[in-house]
């Protein structure tokens, strides 16, 4: 049975996750929180809450709405609650995997929810097993679980610092044992965490947009290497890890966090506005229409057509309704994974000039079946432009993205993606534009999917997994 997964050519960032502390619904809140990250996992989800004693946990595979019933919410018994929503990597959609990760130790009970990736986890599970861990699941959150249990450290925070120190990578950690939340930032801050406030509860999430679902105040990002510890008496601050170079995940703005929230103190709507504007001094098109390749590519197409004055329509449509599919048809269906998700207005495409936005090209696969696929409906030229530079990397922090070598701009120039994927034009984003669009080119950021400069050394890609790969469509010869 083949199994079709319509976003096989786009990347996908692992995880969410969202906490309270305080609130009497706090459940019911972290399921709604749970909601508006969902963008950012959508392959499993769990909450684990807290009544003061002991902890209550539910978790299972798929979206949110899926997994919780109201009967699995009011098992969730106190005033706190974390919560997780999880993409994951194909071979480890396993229930086992699902988090937050809960369990029992000498130091009592404990829950624990991450978004990231350790690039030196393999290592020191390795380490750990030699020594006697026996690890439940194939997750790099368990390496924490259990760094924390075997640390010589009395009290907890020192315990699950003491732990950090030993991994590297990126993480956004929620923590929740009862009495008390724990949130904790890598020292670069690969990946986003904001602080916020409903009524005297405090909240934690990967992204603002859903506080903004649960009328709750977003107060601040959580700083890189900074600790919180959220407890009945307030909430206290550390920063217990040397300093070192921030380096912030500059993709967040271009695709993974929703347009409508604050990330790393700006406004991801207005960056992603100024990326399309920049895009359109950058590569102009003479052209009759502009069209956002949904939903990613909106926000830049509006601020590609304000800047050149080419009219804006929406000619894709797309279908949110869609995930796995377990039939496929023959060829003579054309361009099937792509249609079930996307369709053209031929009204508006027929006969004209179309510049299509979008946020990034991984493959050139799907691009090359939109592109057709607007031709199909009429259009006289299609041109493709990209609101961020040439993808040309993998990221080990915490998206999860093709190897090096099916990344189509790894090795192929701009002109050969062009004609690969059969646009009359192709242009892409400069690394400077997209600096301007931040609004401002001394900003410290990880772009090292664009340039390779990895600010934390990253596993190698070994021969035999490129051969595994296998020869992918525009592979030369």
């Amino acid at each position: 049975m083949n199994t079709l997964w319509l976003d096989d050519d786009r990347f996908h960032d692992q995880c969410g996750v969202f906490g309270i502390f305080g609130h009497p619904e706090a459940a019911n809140l972290t399921y709604l929180g749970l909601h508006a990250l969902q963008h950012r996992g959508q392959e499993s989800a769990g909450i684990v809450s807290s009544d003061g004693t002991r902890l209550y946990a539910e978790r299972g595979m798929g979206q949110v709405a899926k997994v919780f019933s109201k009967s699995h919410l009011e098992r969730l018994a106190g005033t706190m609650a974390i919560g997780h929503v999880r993409y994951s990597p194909a071979g480890e959609s396993k229930l086992v995997n699902a988090q937050p990760l809960r369990i029992e130790s000498a130091r009592g009970e404990m829950a624990i929810a991450h978004n990231g990736n350790l690039v030196n986890a393999p290592v020191v599970r390795s380490e750990l097993e030699r020594s006697g861990s026996i690890f439940q699941t194939t997750s790099d959150t368990e390496v924490i679980l259990h760094l924390i249990a075997r640390s010589p450290q009395e009290d907890l925070e020192s315990a699950i610092v003491d732990a950090l120190k030993q991994v590297e990578g990126a993480y956004s950690l929620v923590f929740l044992l009862p009495g008390r939340i724990i949130a904790v930032r890598d020292p670069r801050g690969f990946r986003p965490l904001s602080l916020g406030r409903i009524g005297t509860a405090t909240l934690v999430s990967s992204e603002s947009c859903a506080f903004d679902l649960i009328d709750a105040d977003f107060i601040r990002d959580v700083d890189p290497g900074e600790m919180l510890v959220i407890t009945e008496e307030g909430v206290a601050s550390y920063r217990p890890f040397p300093a070192v170079k921030i380096a912030p995940c500059i993709f967040e703005y271009v695709y993974f966090s929703r347009p409508d929230s604050v990330v790393y103190g700006r406004s991801v709507n207005v960056v992603r506005k100024r990326l399309g504007r920049e895009l359109a001094r950058e590569a102009p098109a003479v052209a009759d229409l502009i069209v956002p390749v949904p939903d990613s590519g909106v926000s830049a197409a509006l601020g590609y057509a304000e800047e050149s004055g080419i009219p804006f329509e929406f000619g894709l449509v797309r279908n949110h309704y869609v995930g796995r599919t377990f039939i496929e048809p023959r060829q003579s269906i054309r361009h099937f994974g792509v249609r079930l998700k996307l369709n053209p207005v031929r009204s508006l495409i027929e006969g004209k000039r179309i510049v299509l936005v979008d946020d990034s090209i991984v493959r050139g696969t799907t691009s090359r079946k939109i592109v057709s696929m607007v031709r199909a409906a009429g259009a006289r030229e299609v041109h493709l432009r990209i609101s961020c530079p040439p993808t040309t990397g993998p990221c080990h922090y915490g998206i999860d993205t093709p190897r090096r070598s099916e990344l189509i701009a790894s090795d192929h120039s701009v002109e050969e993606i062009r004609k690969y994927i059969q646009a009359d034009s192709l242009g892409y984003l400069s690394r400077e534009g997209m600096y301007r669009a931040v609004g401002d080119m001394k900003a410290e950021f990880c772009d090292a999917c664009y340039t390779g400069n990895y600010p934390v050394a990253a596993p190698r890609e070994g021969k035999a997994a490129v051969r595994a790969a296998g020869r992918i469509p525009w592979e030369r010869p």
